[in-house]
């Protein structure tokens, strides 16, 4: 079975079990005021070291809130935000976020450009490198209900450390390092789709997704 086909069967899984979050946008709000400060007021942070949240679907975010709070994802700073948090307070936090419209990205050009989007739209065949836009979508939207975040205007910088962090944990196994990483990726999607990514391939890769939208 080819890569591709994989995904969908992965997806259909996904979209076949997924449940909706319902969180209370307005309280959210409330809450969001410990956030301001590294997400912004809006979700859109100023920092390129700090994601995007505005316009990110609510499970998505959801998950990554639980995540940090179990520590399936580790960051530092997260996990201090998180710990007094409660299952509502997360739950009305992605609901204020999924609402907020995200704003506009980088225009990029040039060869680094012209490199993210051939990986972007067609992988890389030679070392089995899945295209993004088989799960992201062509114009970075991602699939919600498939637990496929959106991606399009996000931050080079923030896209670029994710997928380095998603990678380590490959060169982690081969080399029996204990460098920080990330593995809260649905079966190891994410993980399998960098190992093979060279640092110019994956900035490459963030610069295009920081461009679309």
């Amino acid at each position: 079975m080819n890569k591709l086909a994989l995904i969908s069967l992965v997806a259909f899984a996904l979209l076949s079990t997924s449940t909706f979050a319902t969180g209370d946008a307005a309280k959210g709000k409330i809450k969001s005021v410990t956030c301001i400060a590294c997400h912004g007021a809006d979700g859109n942070s100023v920092a390129p070291i700090f994601p995007k949240l505005a316009g990110q679907s609510e499970s998505y975010l959801l998950k990554q809130l639980k995540d940090f709070k179990t520590h399936s994802r580790v960051d530092a700073l997260m996990e201090g935000i998180v710990t007094p948090l409660s299952e509502a307070d997360m739950a009305n936090l992605a609901a204020y976020f999924a609402i907020q419209k995200s704003s506009k990205g980088v225009p990029a050009s040039g060869a680094l450009f012209a490199l993210g989007q051939t990986i972007y739209r067609g992988g890389k065949r030679e070392t089995g490198v899945t295209a993004c836009i088989a799960c992201h979508g062509p114009k970075g939207e991602g699939v919600p209900l498939a637990g496929f975040p959106a991606l399009a205007s996000q931050h080079a910088a923030y896209i670029s450390k994710q997928l380095k962090l998603f990678r380590q944990h490959s060169i982690n196994i081969q080399t029996g390092e204990s460098k920080s990483s990330r593995v809260n990726d649905y079966e190891g999607m994410m993980v399998n789709f960098t190992k093979n990514l060279t640092n110019k391939e994956i900035d490459a890769v963030a610069a295009y997704i920081s461009s679309l939208k």
